[in-house]
């Protein structure tokens, strides 16, 4: 029998929290983090089992908390790390273990039905849960109703499945401009910059990155070519 430490509900965060454009990068190398983070531009970092496996990096407590450590160090507001196991229990046990690294860490869980068991009984705990692996906007009710800090879908893997997947994101945001309150979607799986483009216009504020898509951000050809020739103008200026 699941028996959580605390009953009364977690303090809501500020209304203006649950507005803020965030940024992320989707990944566990560290290498990436130092090419990335010093650019400004991102609030945190993202991760799951599948990147850490690719990664080479074991899903382990000891390795999450030296990632945490490391990310927290280059100065992230947020480090999202994934619970394992298949049973609401083990995602518990799991769950509390990473919120005890830092407050920073959010703890990912599945969509599922033991993940939304574990959710609800580490919500009631004060720990920040991030619901992944959303593929319908129907579930984005079940991230409002847990209390869940963000709400994950996964872009990429829904266009797979309906070319039309853009508009079920969109419907998850309606939902919640409706219901407004501590939960956010955290936009993952994005394989096109474009997407991002389209849907923070219609009030999604909050994207994960990986890697190559952070750079087309970084790095527009002709915003460069401009700077490169402000840059000419000041040497001919100074006679160089």
């Amino acid at each position: 029998m699941i028996t959580p430490n605390r009953t009364d509900p977690a303090p809501q965060p500020l209304l203006a929290e649950t507005t803020r454009f965030k940024l992320l990068i989707d990944t566990p190398k560290i290498q990436d983090w130092e090419r990335l983070l010093p650019s400004g531009l991102f609030f945190g970092v993202t991760t799951n089992p599948k990147l850490m496996a690719q990664a080479g990096e074991p899903s382990t407590l000891t390795n999450l908390q030296r990632l945490a450590r490391t990310a927290f160090e280059m100065g992230v507001e947020e480090i999202h790390l994934q619970v394992w196991g298949t049973d609401a229990d083990s995602m518990i046990r799991i769950g509390r273990q990473l919120a005890a690294i830092d407050p920073r860490v959010m703890v990912k869980v599945p969509a599922t039905r033991p993940g939304y068991q574990a959710t609800r009984i580490l919500v009631n705990e004060g720990v920040p849960v991030t619901l992944t692996a959303m593929h319908s906007a129907a579930q984005v009710l079940t991230a409002i109703a847990l209390g869940a800090r963000y709400a994950v879908p996964y872009l990429g893997r829904m266009l797979d499945a309906d070319p039309n997947a853009l508009n079920e994101v969109i419907a998850m945001q309606e939902i919640l401009d409706h219901h407004p309150g501590r939960t956010q979607i955290l936009l993952a799986s994005i394989r096109q910059i474009e997407h991002v483009v389209e849907l923070a216009r219609r009030g999604v504020s909050v994207f994960t990155l990986l890697p190559p898509l952070a750079d087309q951000l970084l790095d527009n050809p002709l915003s460069q070519k401009a700077a490169d020739e402000f840059e000419a103008s000041v040497q001919k200026s100074l006679g160089v």
